[in-house]
C-alpha cells in the first residue's frame, strides 16, 4: 500500500535514488547524477508556502509530487506542480497516489485557484494522469529543454479549482 506524508530531511537519500532513476530524472527538469547532499539542501531550503511530499511503499520512499506557490501577490492563487517516481514504481498508482493527495491540499486547505505543470508531449502516460486529474493542456512550448541531447517539446497544462467560477474572456 502507498503512504503519503510531507517529506522530511531524513528522507534525502532516498529521493536521491529516485531521482537518479533515468527515466525520473529524463521525465523532469533534473540532472542525471543527483547527490543527497544536494537533496538535503533542497530539503533544507523549501519555503513555508511551498509544499513537498514523498510516497512511501513498504517504508521506502518511490516517489515525490510538490506543489510551489506564486510569491507574486496578484498570483497567489497559483501553484505550480512537480513530480517524480521512480522508475520501478512506474504504472503502480504513485503519481495517482500523489496527485489526489496535493488536489486535495490546493482544493482545501491552501486556498489554490489554479494549478499549473509542464509535461513532456512525449511522456503519454504523464499527460493521461494529469488528464485524468482534470489538467487541460493549454499550449505548447518548442524545444522547452535539453534531454539526452536533443530539444524537446512540452505541454503546458492547469487545472482550476472544481468549485472555482471561472470568468468568461471575450476574444481581442
Amino acid at each position: 500500500m502507498i503512504f503519503i506524508r510531507r517529506a522530511e530531511l531524513a528522507d534525502a537519500a532516498q529521493i536521491q535514488r529516485v531521482y537518479a532513476s533515468t527515466n525520473t530524472y529524463s521525465g523532469t527538469l533534473q540532472l542525471p547524477h543527483p547527490t543527497t547532499e544536494m537533496w538535503q539542501e533542497r530539503l533544507r531550503q523549501i519555503e513555508p508556502t511551498d509544499t513537498l511530499l514523498v510516497a512511501m511503499f513498504d517504508g521506502v520512499v518511490v516517489g515525490t509530487g510538490g506543489l510551489r506557490q506564486e510569491k507574486n501577490i496578484r498570483r497567489r492563487h497559483v501553484a505550480s506542480v512537480g513530480m517524480g517516481v521512480a522508475d520501478s514504481f512506474t504504472g503502480r498508482g504513485v503519481g495517482s497516489a500523489l496527485l489526489a493527495e496535493l488536489l486535495n491540499l490546493a482544493d482545501n486547505w491552501l486556498n489554490l485557484a489554479r494549478l499549473e505543470l509542464t509535461v513532456f508531449r512525449d511522456n503519454a502516460a504523464g499527460v493521461h494522469l494529469y488528464e485524468k486529474f482534470g489538467f487541460e493542456i493549454e499550449g505548447m512550448h518548442r524545444a522547452y529543454a535539453l534531454r539526452n541531447g536533443v530539444f524537446v517539446d512540452a505541454n503546458s497544462m492547469a487545472r482550476f479549482h472544481p468549485k472555482q467560477p471561472r470568468v468568461p474572456q471575450s476574444g481581442l
